[in-house]
């Protein structure tokens, strides 16, 4: 075990749950991320392995046949997931994003129904806020749902949909006037719909479109989609917790964690990054001696684990407020951002550290060179975390002049 990112005060199963997720990474991902990666091939037999371990039921409760475990349990295990390869963290995320949303907002029902098959793995579940035009301002939705009878029509276009195609249930975020005058704050007509669907691309419900795979940078192998409603038509008894206009809230709940996620993937990747750059700074060879002797390679090294062990340590922070029930968005903003922007810090002067051989496709460096700048953008820009950090620290520092 690394001396670096050690969380103190875990309990025997936590170690143990981390232990077996650290041995499955170095025997089952690390040794055919790359090539899968490369391929951009759904990795279908990690996933299994994944489902065996429990792991998508991490933090569903017990009751519904999960494991029970805290955010912290969860996100020290997205940590290594996402060391092995950051797009199967990606697939557990999504999932864990609706049945955390479920767990703390769904009626009795709609849990019932939904989380123990989420806590075997037959229900994989993604989630979708954003659209082509909007970004990162969400009250510019404009996909909308209307009542007609004892059901909702959905139409609109969905973007940036991660599990898209492989998913069975998405949680689609929608503007849903009725009940709601003309008039009323954006966010408070917005409601969350628990849309079923057969995995699959093409048309996978009646009014339900998912379109292939976007092709991207990086984040390979996990399947990232549009998804299309045309006269889409959902029970009323699938709008998450039985009453509209509550879904922004629900959603902004959700990201919340997500936040710890993304800063969770970006201390693994960073860790990661980390490793290989150590390492091969002692088997290069320069001037008759190890790269690592050099003076500019123990700096460069130097800030790259001080980088590892901060992130390490606000992110552990943001999980553990969650979990104590307090209010986390300043924490887990800040985690988010450092994490991210370190991420992409470290991997860069392991990059730099390979030199030219950091630039072929036959060093994993390259792929992790490809992956971290989705960690700038994924549960909202540097710029909206600052923004939320900013005003955060604006309502605990009020000034009383």
């Amino acid at each position: 075990m690394s001396r670096l990112a050690q969380t103190h005060g875990l309990t025997d199963v936590q170690r143990e749950i981390l232990s077996t997720v650290r041995d499955f990474v170095d025997k089952e991902i690390i040794p055919v991320a790359t090539e899968l990666e490369h391929r951009d091939e759904y990795p279908q037999q990690i996933v299994d392995g994944l489902k065996e371990l429990g792991l998508f039921g991490l933090m569903i409760p017990e009751e519904y046949g999960g494991l029970g475990e805290s955010l912290l349990t969860y996100a020290l295990c997205v940590e290594e997931i996402a060391r092995g390869w950051m797009s199967v963290s990606g697939i557990i995320n999504t999932h864990f994003i609706v049945a955390y949303m479920l767990k703390q907002h769904g009626t009795q029902e709609q849990k019932d129904h939904f989380l123990p098959r989420m806590a075997a793995g037959d229900i994989r579940g993604a989630f979708s806020m954003s659209e082509p035009a909007l970004g990162s301002d969400v009250s510019a939705i404009s996909s909308k749902a209307v009542k007609d009878g004892d059901a909702y029509v959905l139409n609109g276009q969905k973007m940036w949909l991660t599990n898209g195609g492989t998913s069975s249930l998405v949680a689609v975020l929608v503007r849903s006037d009725e009940g709601h005058p003309e008039g009323t704050a954006p966010h408070k007509s917005m409601t969350t719909f628990l849309v079923e669907k057969e995995p699959g691309f093409g048309e996978v419900r009646p009014g339900l479109t998912i379109p292939g795979k976007i092709d991207k940078m990086g984040y390979k192998g996990v399947d990232t989609t549009e998804l299309l409603m045309d006269g889409l038509r959902i029970p009323a008894d699938r709008v998450l917790g039985g009453v509209t206009g509550r879904g922004f809230y629900q959603m902004m709940d959700g990201v919340e964690v997500g936040r710890v996620n993304v800063a969770a993937r970006g201390c693994g990747v960073a860790q990661r990054a980390f490793e290989l750059g150590v390492r091969y700074a002692q088997q290069r060879h320069t001037f008759g001696k190890q790269i690592a002797q050099h003076q500019a390679i123990q700096f460069k090294l130097a800030e790259m684990a001080t980088k590892v062990e901060a992130a390490h340590a606000m992110m552990v922070n943001a999980a553990r407020k969650k979990d104590s029930g307090e209010r986390n968005d300043l924490e887990a903003g800040m985690a988010k951002y450092l994490a991210s922007e370190y991420c992409k810090e470290v991997v860069e002067d392991a990059f730099r550290i390979h030199g030219g051989y950091g630039f072929s496709k036959e060093y994993e460096i390259e792929r992790l060179y490809r992956e971290a700048p989705m960690l700038l953008i994924g549960e909202g820009t540097a710029e909206i975390q600052k923004m939320i950090i900013g005003r955060r620290l604006l309502e605990e520092y009020r000034f009383q002049g």
